[in-house]
């Protein structure tokens, strides 16, 4: 890959942690390979990766950690413009 598609940053090759939803589960992945934009942090992953990344968020295998999170709902601002900072 050239650069990135959003910022045209510089692309590396990296190992990352990945948040990945399959359906209504949520499933962290390590050491993924991805290429990863220095300037905005986009991550881009092989079609073979994402495969895997599926196959692994359907697994019944035995997790190596569980992990419990809170979630939250957004609650909608109020209409107008948004402030300048």
């Amino acid at each position: 890959m050239k650069g990135c598609y959003f910022c045209k940053g510089k692309i590396v090759e990296q190992r990352v942690r990945v948040d990945f939803r399959w359906g209504n589960d949520l499933v962290v992945i390590e050491d993924v390979p991805a290429e990863v934009c220095r300037q905005c942090g986009e991550k881009y992953f092989s079609p073979e990766v994402y495969k895997e990344m599926e196959n692994l968020a359907k697994t019944k295998e035995k997790p190596i950690e569980h992990v419990e999170i809170d979630v939250f709902r957004f609650v909608k601002p109020a209409v107008g413009k948004a402030k300048s900072l």
